[in-house]
């Protein structure tokens, strides 16, 4: 990719009368009058950037990111070893106890006791199995008041295993999802950030067009009411007629109009920015009409590449067939016979004393198989699982779907960019031409050689140029900004487009 010229607009100098001198001089010290010690002047580029920094989308975009960081790490923690304390201390009753006596009756009998336990637990999943493997030390120490006798009974140490049996193995499938989410809320915010660069580039044009049509608003207005000075003289000399003098009169009204218009419109559109970027102060926002991007190359097969690399619709697409296969898999595993195997080995104790516990105590051990079998269902189970097929392969369509429609969008951004660039060339010509018509028509009436009519006439398309040399430029950078949100490669540097 190649950097070449620069579009910008150079006025042609023709040869000036005295009094035209006089009327661009005048509008210049006006315009130049407006800029204070309380004017700042931004560019495209740094406007983008506060935006970038402070506007409200940002810090949204942060928030989003920073919560699904935290996911992913709530998600990893998942396959970490697991240790827990648990206890209750104290477990003081103080209560009436219903007693079975041996002959069948029944005594309430006051009781005043404590019961309390201390327990710590340690726990290891292992995805490839979707088992667990845990291990557990627990002491428990009894005292009745009433009685004035203390107990103790623990479990020194104590491990087990539990397997699931032929069932949905969540942690696995989990293993292969969950880091697509993560990589896809990382590309999903850099999408937001040239979201942002899209947005505040409309804001940017908005403000600038106002301050364009402010500035010719302005100018025409000075250069309409010197001309009329001018055509007053002529008047009174017999030169032009009546008609002339109120053409110019209404011609001057317009544009006097034309200013307060434009002044509210330059209001709105500066609020509007400041709102969006989070600019702060009073400060009068003055904005430099950009250059368009060099000359630069952009095929839609190196789009379409970066595009399927970078963007997180890209990863959505694996994602969500992932996500699809995952669902038959759990309804076909959660169908049918469930079983779980749990077995444990450990030791445990009782005695009078807290350290007899831990002396020569005696072994314990468990194996158990749970089972449940559906006998009759009437379809329940194979419904499901026809369900989550037939859900799969909607899914494969509507991604495939969504594959041609992403791929589309790319082509058609393309190969608007490129209309753009040529447009700019054509833009920039009216411009110039434009300028120099309505400077040669100016001098033509002030001569007197061209009537009243024709000079409206230039105005207008001068005016008109302007506004569509702005408006073209607008839409160059949108759609250059658009191409970079599509693809997340900057053009300009030729590298992927990432954020800290």
């Amino acid at each position: 990719m190649q950097r070449k010229l620069r579009y910008r607009t150079k006025m042609i100098k023709p040869k000036y009368t005295f009094l035209i001198i006089l009327f661009f001089l005048a509008s210049k010290g006006n315009a130049m009058s407006r800029l204070g010690t309380d004017t700042i002047k931004l560019t495209l580029q740094e406007v983008v950037e506060k935006a970038k920094a402070n506007s409200i989308a940002a810090k949204q975009a942060i928030t989003v990111r920073e919560t699904k960081y935290w996911e992913w790490r709530t998600f990893k923690s998942n396959y970490q070893p697991q240790l827990a304390l648990s206890g209750i201390l104290p477990g003081y009753n103080k209560t009436y106890a219903q007693v079975l006596q041996p002959n069948g009756t029944v005594l309430f009998q006051p009781i005043r006791n404590d019961n309390s336990s201390l327990t710590l637990d340690f726990k290891q999943s292992i995805a490839a199995t979707g088992g667990t493997i845990y291990g557990t030390t627990e002491l428990q120490r009894f005292s009745d008041f009433d009685r004035k006798t203390v107990l103790y009974n623990g479990t020194p140490y104590g491990v087990g295993y539990t397997q699931p049996l032929l069932q949905y193995n969540a942690l696995k499938w989990d293993k292969k999802i969950e880091p697509l989410k993560f990589n896809e809320s990382q590309q999903a915010y850099i999408e937001s950030q040239e979201q942002i660069s899209i947005n505040v580039s409309n804001y940017f044009f908005d403000l600038l067009l106002a301050q364009v049509n402010l500035k010719l608003a302005e100018t025409n207005f000075a250069n309409t009411d010197k001309i009329l000075n001018i055509a007053n003289t002529k008047f009174e000399l017999g030169k032009i007629a009546k008609n002339e003098i109120l053409q110019l009169q209404l011609e001057r009204l317009n544009a006097q109009k034309s200013v307060g218009t434009a002044k509210r419109d330059v209001e709105i559109a500066g609020l509007n920015l400041r709102a969006y970027t989070g600019l702060e102060g009073d400060d009068k926002i003055v904005l430099a009409v950009p250059d368009a991007v060099g000359q630069i190359d952009i095929s839609s097969e190196k789009v379409l590449t970066e595009a399927f690399e970078n963007r997180s619709d890209a990863i959505a697409f694996v994602r969500r067939l992932a996500e699809a296969k995952r669902d038959v898999a759990k309804a076909k595993g959660e169908n049918g016979l469930v079983a779980t195997l749990r077995a444990n080995l450990g030791f445990s104790n009782a005695a009078n004393r807290i350290f007899d516990v831990y002396r020569s105590p005696k072994s314990q051990q468990s194996v158990e198989i749970q089972l449940s079998i559906p006998v009759l269902d009437w379809g329940r189970s194979k419904s499901r699982s026809k369900t989550a097929e037939a859900n799969q392969q909607f899914t494969i369509y509507k991604v495939e779907q969504d594959k041609q429609t992403f791929k589309q969008e790319i082509v058609t951004q393309v190969t608007l960019f490129n209309m753009m660039q040529e447009q700019m060339d054509l833009t920039v010509q009216a411009d110039k031409i434009a300028s120099e018509k309505y400077q040669i028509a100016s001098e033509r009436y002030v001569l007197g050689n061209l009537s009243i009519t024709d000079l409206s006439i230039a105005f207008q398309e001068n005016d008109r140029a302007k506004r569509d040399f702005i408006t073209a430029l607008r839409d160059f950078w949108g759609a250059y900004y658009q191409l970079r949100y599509l693809s997340l490669y900057d053009f300009e540097k030729n590298e992927k487009i990432a954020y800290k």
